[in-house]
């Protein structure tokens, strides 16, 4: 006759079992983000080493992320998000789309984007640089091969938010500018709040590198802000004579009316701020693009 005592022990251990596995059950749900069941035979099949359940989620969500990226490949992605990342003298612009606005606001879209603006920017490292000023464009199939923080590859983590979000997402195009030590960069994109800290995300970005004569911060950023609103295709030259307005001249930065101050241009502004623009970028979700040969010819190299 089996005791009560010996009852009590077996039901009191399986008690513990039990918690303790549901303890390790939400611990892995909240770092990863992946289903009950999934995590479930996670843990099942590594005996509860909650490092290698992990490990082995992460496979499995690469693993059918890429046969849904196959799957999903043809389907068309018009929306997404600029993300913008400065560091001091480096900076990068990005295009990531997906298919809907609802994903484009997802929180792990936002953290692909994250990590392939810090991959880009670390990247940019790897370029050579030469002047003031370097200005390198990155395409897509550049970018995906890309290492990221991990050793996965930009396209590997691509894969990866494909198998999470079900849709498919595009890695459109990048641009990484680096600056010498004299010269400034700002960046900042719209419609979010003035440069959020690591990655900026919006449906505008820019990027703008100049001198001033006092540190003024805060003009770099309302150059950012003019180049996103008034799309300037050029500079200009702040020291030629001002010819009559045309067609052509709205679209040179110094013959623009300031966005902030309409009764200055942006080559008055220069002068009374003792500043110069020397390069600018801009990057808006869906235009169509041009790739230029003098920006993509550094691009795999270094």
């Amino acid at each position: 006759m089996i005791s009560s005592k010996f009852i009590r022990y077996i039901h009191t251990n399986n008690f513990l079992w039990q918690a303790s596995d549901k303890s390790l059950l939400a611990k892995l749900r909240k770092k990863t983000g992946y289903t009950f069941s999934n995590c479930k035979k996670a843990l099942e099949l590594h005996q509860n080493d909650l490092d290698k359940a992990e490990v082995w989620l992460k496979e499995q969500a690469q693993s059918l992320g890429w046969a849904k990226a196959d799957k999903l490949q043809g389907r068309s992605t018009t929306q997404g998000l600029i993300a913008v990342i400065v560091d001091k003298c480096n900076g990068a612009l990005i295009e990531l789309n997906c298919e809907t606005d609802f994903v484009a606001r997802n929180k792990q879209f936002h953290g692909l984007a994250d990590t392939i603006a810090t991959a880009v920017l670390n990247h940019s490292l790897t370029l050579p640089h030469d002047g003031d000023v370097s200005k390198i464009l990155l395409d897509s199939e550049i970018l995906k091969q890309i290492p990221t923080y991990d050793g996965k590859t930009i396209a590997d983590h691509s894969a990866l938010t494909i198998g999470t979000v079900g849709e498919n997402i595009a890695i459109k195009r990048a641009l990484c500018m680096s600056v010498s030590s004299d010269v400034k960069l700002i960046g900042c994109t719209h419609p979010t709040p003035i440069n959020p800290l690591p990655v900026s995300f919006g449906k505008y970005g820019s990027l703008v590198a100049y001198k001033s004569a006092e540190p003024n911060e805060q003009l770099g950023i309302q150059f950012c802000q003019h180049i996103i609103g008034m799309n300037p295709t050029k500079i200009g030259d702040p020291n030629a004579d001002n010819p009559n307005t045309n067609a052509e001249d709205e679209n040179v930065m110094i013959y623009q009316n300031f966005l902030f101050e309409p009764k200055l241009t942006i080559r008055e502004l220069l002068i009374d701020s003792q500043a110069e623009i020397l390069d600018f970028a801009r990057f808006e979700m869906g235009e169509v693009t041009e790739v230029k040969e003098d920006l993509k010819e550094a691009q795999t190299c270094g």
